[in-house]
Formats: structure tokens, C-alpha cells, sequence
């Protein structure tokens, strides 16, 4: 599973793109950037005319061994807890992708505890819960390569199912903590500059946290900066199934929708192990978790949404949807100067307007 055959996204057709955004009936760079991403979803595509099919969220839920540790506001159980609210539709991403036509899928990557009386919660499961990284690897590397591996027949079967459009999302009490040091040993970023207050610590809370975490990095001093190593010391089932996903939806020429901090965090992986994936990727929103905007930077990625949000589940995901609609509509839709008939800045009938009013 080292080796990804993602391709970059052709620029061939970058000009023949940008041609005919500037060419619709509106001042040059009017619609802002939402012309950046209408570029994107034609070049990922391949076509002056893209579609988007089947748009579907995965949320993928996974225990985390480091939250007995207290490093979150919210005890443990509360990971199954919001598995089953997630089965009986009650969450927040159940209802903004009932409103927005995206399907959902909840996948058991690694909760603790039984969910034989769900069907439709998909079963992944690696184990009950990744061990304390404050101790010793979070999974074991055949743990991590099997998350991958399980991340990735997900996208098999949705790209196979005529899905062009995953959006990635997570549950996971203590996985702000997973992502936060994975952003530190891959990034160089400073620890006490990517942990946050995850599901709302106090000043106390989020010291404890710091502290928890310096030390679980101190005893894994030798670990290095090898994506996959530092995947399966510090990371979390679901993290590695996100990842998985990301990588082989790219191999597919899927577009990507990424949450917030944590499915960043997945992103970042992925994008060691494979540079082009990033090209597939729409930033969804900026997170209110601290580090997600350095994060951000870190990735190259320009949030579509700026709402405060440090909810997970994938929500910025299906929130951000209708702009990936509105962007695609408007390439295919929208009447050029020509076609409308109207004279642009080269015509004699009038003068092409530069700015609005």
C-alpha cells in the first residue's frame, strides 16, 4: 500500500477552462472563488462540461486509546453513543445531507462495542479502539495497512456505483489529539501550536491536554517523519480508513470534499504518501480547532467556508456541497457574450464592465 497511482489533474485543458469562465456574461473574476473552484471540478474531470454524480459522505468512527487520558471534554462512550445517533438520523450530518442530496454511509472503523443491530452502520471495524499512544503505537503496522486497505474498497464500491464527488468525516472522542501530533511530526509545526480545545476544554483542560501529548511524543522520540510509522504510532482507525479513502478516490479522479480538522489531518497523511491527491482536493471550511488553519496553509488549501464550525462528522462537507453545485452550474449553464448576444470588452455594442457596482 505504498505505492498509489494518483495522477494529476491534465492542465491541458486549464486555458480552454479559463476561456470560457471569463467569457460568461459577468466582469472578469465576479464570481470570486467560486470561478477558481468551477476550474478545478472541469480540470479534475476533464471536460468543459463537468457533472457531478452520486456526491456521498463517508463518516467513518474509531475509539482512541488516548482519551483515557482525560484529553477530552467527553468521556469515551460517547464515540458509540453518536454511532447510533448517526444510524437513527439524528445528528447534524444526517440532516445537511438529507437537505443537500448527498448520501451518507457510517462505517465502524474501530468503536468499542457492538453494532449487530444496526445494518446500516457499515462494519469495519480493526478493534475495539487504538491503544494509549501515550504508551506505546496506537496500532500495530498490519493494523494500519488493513485501515488503509478498508478505506480504500470503500471508494472502490462508490466509484463503482457511479459516485464522483466523497466528502470524508470522522467520530472519535480523542481525535483531535491523534490529529494534532500527527500534524506536529509531519509538519514541524510546534505541539503547543497545533493542539486545541477539541469538543470545548477549558484553559485547564487544554493544558492537561498539551502536556499529555509532549510527553506521548517524548516517548515516541524515535519514531521519525515516515508517514505510514507515524500513521500507526500516534494515529486513529478511522484517521487511517479516511486516509485509505482520499488516496484511492483520487486514483479514481474522484472529487474530494474535506471536513475540518481531523480529515485534514488524514489529507496530510495521504498527501505525504501521495503529493497529487491534493490536486482532487475542495477545502470545505476552516475550522475552529487552532491548528486547522496552519494546517490549511501547510496543505495549500483556500476554505470554501469560514463559520466557526469544530463540529466533525463531515458537516462542512455537506454544508460546502451547494457551492460545488453552484460552481459546476454556472460553467455549464451560464450564457457566454456570445451566446447571450452581448458585446464583451472587444465588441462594438458596449464595454465589457470591470467591476461592479
Amino acid at each position: 500500500m505504498n505505492s498509489w497511482n494518483i495522477t494529476p489533474p491534465d492542465a491541458a485543458l486549464s486555458a480552454a477552462i479559463q476561456h470560457k469562465i471569463d467569457t460568461k456574461t459577468k466582469p472578469l473574476g465576479a464570481l470570486g472563488q467560486l470561478e477558481a473552484l468551477a476550474h478545478q471540478i472541469a480540470l479534475v474531470q476533464q471536460t468543459l462540461r463537468p457533472a457531478l454524480h452520486r456526491p456521498h459522505v463517508l463518516v467513518f468512527a474509531a475509539d482512541h486509546g488516548i482519551a483515557q487520558a482525560g484529553v477530552s471534554q467527553y468521556p469515551p462512550e460517547v464515540t458509540h453513543q453518536m454511532v447510533r445517533n448517526f444510524a437513527s438520523g439524528g445528528a447534524a450530518i444526517n440532516v445537511f445531507c438529507h437537505q443537500n442530496g448527498l448520501g451518507l454511509t457510517i462505517v465502524d472503523a474501530g468503536v468499542r462495542g457492538s453494532f449487530a443491530d444496526l445494518p446500516t452502520v457499515r462494519d469495519e471495524k480493526i478493534a475495539e479502539g487504538t491503544r494509549n499512544f501515550a504508551h506505546e503505537p496506537a496500532m500495530t503496522a498490519a493494523q494500519c495497512t488493513d485501515a488503509l486497505q478498508r478505506g480504500a474498497r470503500l471508494a472502490d464500491e462508490l466509484h463503482a456505483s457511479g459516485c464522483n464527488v466523497l466528502g470524508v468525516g470522522e467520530m472519535g472522542i480523542g481525535n483531535t489529539s491523534a490529529a494534532a501530533v500527527l500534524m506536529h511530526q509531519l509538519t514541524g509545526h510546534a505541539l503547543v501550536d497545533c493542539v486545541g480545545r477539541g469538543t470545548g476544554l477549558d484553559a485547564a483542560g487544554l493544558a492537561h491536554k498539551l502536556d499529555t501529548l509532549t510527553r506521548a511524543v517524548a516517548a515516541h522520540s524515535t519514531v521519525g517523519t515516515a508517514p505510514l510509522a507515524v500513521l500507526a504510532t500516534f494515529g486513529g482507525f478511522e484517521i487511517a480508513q479516511m486516509c485509505g479513502a482520499l488516496l484511492r478516490a483520487a486514483e479514481h479522479r474522484m472529487l474530494l470534499l474535506i471536513d475540518g480538522f481531523i480529515a485534514s489531518a488524514a489529507l496530510l497523511v495521504a498527501a505525504r504518501l501521495a503529493p497529487a491527491v491534493l490536486g482532487y482536493c475542495v477545502f470545505c471550511h476552516e475550522s475552529d480547532e487552532q491548528g486547522h488553519r496552519r494546517l490549511l496553509a501547510e496543505l495549500g488549501g483556500r476554505p470554501l467556508l469560514r463559520l466557526g464550525l469544530r463540529l466533525g462528522e463531515g458537516t462542512g462537507c455537506a454544508l460546502a456541497y451547494p457551492l460545488v453545485r453552484a460552481a459546476a452550474g454556472f460553467l455549464n449553464e451560464m450564457a457566454s457574450f456570445e451566446s447571450a448576444g452581448v458585446s464583451d470588452d472587444s465588441g462594438s455594442q458596449a464595454v465589457r464592465p470591470t467591476q461592479t457596482n
